[in-house]
């Protein structure tokens, strides 16, 4: 109340300034200018005006008379101007234990027009209580145009609400029991690299969803939502959780806001573990070398063979074999030696690795090559219910290439042969043999196909 009372006197001091300023002294001087005038032939209008404090009378007069010409708005000293509230808070009335709403406003602009003076009263005074009261309206499947209503402080001002109207359904409220609660986690990525989620447990997974009942059909999850950007979250171990939002979910990933779930919170606990293993760096090489040339060795960080440790999930570690690096030897060859600083990429799943470089040296040698034969083929990718024979003969012949002291050490037993199936059906073919092999020091080349018969499992 005392802010209210400060704030109708500091508009009065202003008021009282404003007048003093372009009402009492201009005309104070305009009559002091006109007695200047009349001293050298007084009349009874100079006697009238010396009379003591009768400059001041008349000023009072003047004053209070176009004050109230001012206030009736008969005469108009400042022009009319507007202003916008922007984003005032709409408040809603209806039953929330009944009903849902559909088409909701959150927020209105107010826009004020009129004197300068009005508006600052308006904006000072009052809560700009904007309403959209529905408590007289039923439940219908027809959208019902409503008025927004802005409870008006100060009456000699104009106001418009941008929007003044709003388009809303009313359903009835119902409820669904929903016991499949699952979990997300949320920043993920803030989380100590060293650290995963080993498990997380909820004190319940039983809650009842609300809401419309086309919009409770579409609720295909509901997940409580575990912020791991918290920073307690700093070692392994066991935390506890507690106000776990949930969220409501459709088929595509959309949430949806209409649902009400009742607890709105859950508590829990989640755990926290450090897993990692050692998986070697393999070295896989692009691009074309120079013709008759072949990489003899590699080294990495000096050694033949090396390892790094890879944290996460252990599922996903375990499933890991080796980690890749690249290289582009394209055009080498005549150099004899070319030494790589490489940056080793975390692969997918994998949070942490102990080291982020490496420096890679390879050397050239000589390419010679050898022809071996294989028996031993495989098929990828055959389709299902579907079987494969080979017609003929199984033996393919394959050219191996690299310097001599690297194909000296390849038999017919180190090579992986297969013939991919994708998008073959019933029938006969004739198809590629591939080699599987990560080394870059060799190089395979088939030239002979495989006759195959497809049929029925």
């Amino acid at each position: 109340m005392s802010n209210i009372l400060k704030k109708i006197l500091s508009f009065f001091q202003f008021l009282y300034r404003l007048i003093d300023r372009i009402i009492i002294t201009p005309i104070s001087r305009l009559i002091y200018h006109f007695s200047e005038k009349l001293k050298d032939n007084p009349t009874h209008i100079e006697k009238f005006l010396n009379r003591p404090h009768i400059l001041l009378y008349i000023s009072l007069i003047f004053a209070v008379g176009i004050f109230f010409l001012v206030d009736s708005q008969v005469i108009t000293l400042v022009e009319k101007e507007a202003e916008v509230l922007s984003n005032q808070p709409v408040n809603v009335l209806y039953n929330k234990e009944a009903y849902v709403i559909e088409g909701l406003v959150n927020q209105v602009d107010i826009i004020l027009t009129g004197r300068k003076s009005a508006i600052y009263l308006a904006k000072q005074l009052g809560e700009h209580d904007v309403v959209l009261d529905l408590t007289d309206y039923e439940a219908s499947d027809t959208p019902v145009r409503v008025p927004i209503v802005y409870n008006q402080t100060v009456d000699s001002i104009n106001y418009k609400l941008d929007p003044s109207y709003v388009m809303v359904t009313i359903k009835k409220k119902e409820s669904k029991v929903w016991n499949n609660v699952s979990y997300e986690l949320l920043n993920e990525n803030k989380l100590d690299e060293k650290l995963s989620v080993d498990s997380v447990v909820l004190d319940k997974t039983e809650v009842v969803i609300k809401g419309s009942n086309d919009a409770l059909e579409k609720v295909a999850t509901v997940k409580a939502l575990i912020d791991l950007s918290d920073k307690k979250y700093t070692d392994a171990g066991t935390y506890d959780i507690s106000d776990i939002r949930l969220v409501a979910y459709d088929s595509s990933g959309a949430i949806l806001p209409n649902i009400e779930i009742v607890p709105s919170t859950l508590t829990g606990s989640i755990t926290l573990g450090t897993y990692s293993t050692v998986v070697p760096l393999k070295v896989l090489a692009t691009g074309d070398m120079i013709t008759g040339k072949a990489i003899s060795s590699i080294t990495i960080n000096g050694k033949n063979s090396y390892s790094i440790s890879i944290y996460g999930e252990k599922a996903i570690i375990d499933e890991i074999k080796s980690v890749p690096v690249m290289i582009d030897v394209n055009n080498q060859g005549n150099n004899g030696a070319k030494t790589y600083n490489v940056t080793i990429a975390k692969p997918n799943g994998v949070r942490h690795i102990s080291e982020e470089n490496a420096k890679v040296v390879v050397s050239f040698g000589d390419e010679r090559q050898k022809t071996l034969n294989i028996n031993n083929i495989g098929y990828r990718n055959l389709g299902n219910g579907l079987k494969v024979n080979l017609v003929g003969s199984s033996e393919v012949p394959i050219q191996v290439k690299g310097v001599q002291s690297v194909i000296d050490s390849i038999n017919a037993d180190n090579i992986s042969a297969y013939t991919d199936l994708s998008g073959y059906g019933v029938g006969d073919y004739e198809v590629d043999v591939k080699i599987e092999s990560d080394d870059p020091r060799v190089n395979y080349v088939v030239t002979t196909k495989v006759k195959i018969s497809i049929s029925q499992g």
